[in-house]
């Protein structure tokens, strides 16, 4: 028989955590530990080596600061966040600190369940609406880059097509495109040619002009 399933819920509002406890154990999570503040959380996740820890974004003394010191200290448990409303920077960072999940509270029990059940099983439990954010994070920092093609859909060019036209906005030419990125003089056409089509013009100079109104100031 496997050991039960230990969970630690780390949340300000006393009606909230009695609504999550009772969701857990109608389901039969019953061994659930309860902290208000983020030293009380750390303290449970040291304490009682927790499988999962559902922990509100809004925690006193600091929520990212918890995330973080029980990722260090509790490395086996699964932190997934739990937010009142949709923070975009507020995910990432909580991912970046050591989250591995992070759901509005206005799911349902039963979703919440199978997220804490798929935690453990190392599924990243992620709200649908919050999933596009962290793909658009990802292609920011890989260098991926989305620009508004000629008929008004976003594009999303590769990290290449991406370095390239850059480039060529810098005044490169082709040839020292080629040499700055290791291409031959060919294949830097050929992935202009390639963007040029995807955003629906029909040279370069149009494929340029887009990426600059696509570019910060």
């Amino acid at each position: 028989m496997s050991d039960p399933l230990r969970v630690l819920l780390a949340e300000r509002q006393p009606i909230t955590r009695l609504g999550i406890r009772m969701a857990l154990e109608r389901d039969g999570i019953t061994s659930v530990v309860e902290a208000s503040d983020a030293a009380g959380a750390l303290a449970c996740a040291r304490q009682c080596q927790v499988d999962v820890c559902l922990l509100d974004v809004g925690l006193p003394g600091g929520a990212l600061a918890a995330v973080a010191a029980i990722a260090a200290a509790a490395p086996r448990t699964r932190v997934i966040m739990l937010a009142a409303r949709r923070a975009d920077d507020e995910l990432i960072a909580a991912l970046r600190a050591g989250a591995i999940g992070y759901l509005l509270k206005d799911i349902g029990p039963d979703e919440l369940v199978r997220a804490v059940h798929g935690a453990v099983h190392g599924e990243a439990p992620l709200s649908s609406e919050l999933t596009a954010r962290i793909v658009e994070e990802l292609q920011t920092r890989s260098g991926a880059r989305r620009v508004r093609a000629a008929d008004g859909a976003v594009v999303t060019l590769s990290p290449r097509e991406a370095s390239v036209l850059e480039l060529l906005r810098r005044g490169l030419t082709t040839k020292q495109v080629a040499d700055r990125l290791g291409l031959s003089p060919v294949t830097v056409r050929r992935h202009v040619s390639a963007t040029a089509h995807r955003l629906g013009v029909g040279d370069r100079d149009a494929a340029l002009r887009l990426t600059r109104e696509a570019s910060p100031p």
